[in-house]
């Protein structure tokens, strides 16, 4: 029996995750299957709450070896990776986990809640992922598989729940949630940034903790939400053991789920033409040098098969704008982000700079072969002439800059990326040095 919600958090606190450790909580009857899902859909969806994502969960009577995946009221939490063939009854697992949803849910949200014992067709994962659905197909593709369902508002949870649960898992990741005790939510979060930026440096295989380059903490959230942080990786031992050495407040409750983050699913790299408010690879050449405008975002412009396109580093993007700065035209280079409806750029979420072409400076004009006196110029585009000899030079003299930017990858810090956005450290990659002794 698969459990699907979505939907149900806002701005203004709340989480979807939690909800779904409230559903196991609930459900303690019955064992999980298989860890529980965090599945990341379009990150260019105008409604989104905050990281649009939908939580998924199997239930049912577990079979074989168990794991640790997390801990729930003071004890230990494991989940099963196969199950028998039994399957609860659809209806009385609704009427008990209905009132955990109005429970937590925010007046701006539209959850949507389905039970199944069929997933639905994977081609809705990787629709929900890169494009925008309509609720139509969504409705028939629940009627199909016979999912029961429960909605608050508009219901449009269910676009997210559907597509998450079709998610087949391929390049995967893991999350360990930690949340904080009920009375805490809304204040202050106690922790040690030292603890965080160790914990990162000695297990390499985490991401996404810990800024370097400003030396920040980024897993831990600024929102009044019941999460006390969200450590990320590719190992589920290592996230578990990492966690142990954070120094915090105390954790009330913990999870590792199962997620698409950092893989850059949401990309399309084959496309006919590009549509608002979804997520691209393009390739083209630079045009345009770095162009500010007010409130600290930094555009170029270049030229693709699709025509010109506007590319945007926007100011949460920080020192990421600097290789903005550096470019310059002929430079060929691939990006990869969200291109927006308004105003019509690519939001650029990872730069990777194919190759840089010879930047030259003007330092005088040429001087005479003859008398040693500098020529002046006969027009535009019609070279130099000495004034005295008659002489003349088609070029002035010209001198070879230094271009700081080099061909490689650049991303922006760890704060400014996206949950669906794969890191340059899980791709095998680092920002190339020369640009990095720039930053200052």
């Amino acid at each position: 029996m698969f459990v699907a919600v979505d939907d149900t958090d806002s701005v203004k606190g709340n989480c979807t995750t939690f909800l779904a450790t409230e559903i196991i909580k609930e459900l303690s009857d019955l064992d999980l299957i298989g860890h529980p899902r965090l599945v990341r859909l379009n990150p260019a969806v105008p409604w989104k709450t905050r990281g649009n994502g939908s939580l998924v969960m199997q239930f049912g009577h577990g079979i074989g070896e168990k794991r640790l995946i997390g801990e729930l009221d003071g004890k230990d939490f494991y989940c099963y990776d196969e199950c028998d063939d039994y399957e609860p009854d659809h209806q009385s697992i609704m009427d008990r986990l209905i009132p955990l949803v109005k429970r937590y849910h925010e007046d701006d949200a539209n959850p949507g809640l389905f039970i199944s014992s069929v997933r639905p067709d994977p081609s809705f994962y990787e629709r929900g992922v890169t494009t925008i659905m309509d609720r139509k197909e969504i409705d028939d593709e629940l009627r199909r598989i016979g999912a029961l369902t429960f909605t608050i508002g508009n219901g449009r949870g269910l676009i997210g729940s559907t597509c998450g649960l079709a998610w087949i898992p391929k390049d995967t990741t893991f999350e360990l949630l930690a949340y904080r005790e009920r009375d805490r939510w809304g204040t202050a979060r106690v922790f040690d940034p030292i603890s965080i930026r160790d914990m990162e440096h000695n297990f390499p295989t985490t991401f996404n903790s810990w800024e370097d380059r400003k030396e920040k903490v980024a897993m831990v959230p600024a929102t009044p939400c019941p999460v006390l942080y969200g450590l990320r990786g590719d190992d589920l031992d290592d996230v578990i053991a990492a966690a142990n050495t954070l120094r915090t407040e105390k954790r009330y409750r913990w999870f590792v789920f199962l997620t698409n983050q950092g893989t850059d699913d949401h990309l399309l790299r084959e496309y006919d033409e590009l549509i608002p408010n979804q997520s691209y690879v393009i390739d083209g050449t630079v045009v345009t040098k770095a162009e500010h405008i007010e409130g600290g975002h930094v555009f170029i412009d270049i030229d693709t098969k699709y025509g010109r396109i506007t590319c945007g580093a926007y100011e949460p993007s920080k020192e990421f704008r600097l290789a903005f700065d550096q470019l310059i035209p002929g430079d060929v280079i691939e990006v990869m982000g969200e291109y927006r409806e308004s105003p019509r750029t690519l939001n650029v979420e990872k730069l990777h700079v194919i190759s840089v072409v010879d930047d030259y400076e003007k330092i005088s004009n040429p001087i005479c072969p003859s008398c040693g006196r500098k020529m002046d110029s006969i027009g535009k585009d019609s070279g130099y002439r000495c004034k005295r000899c008659h002489t003349k030079e088609k070029n002035p003299i010209m001198r070879k800059n230094i271009r700081w930017i080099v061909p490689g990858w650049y991303e922006p810090p760890t704060c400014a990326r996206r949950h669906l956005s794969k890191p340059l450290k899980r791709m095998g990659l680092i920002t190339p040095v020369e640009f990095v002794n720039r930053r200052n």
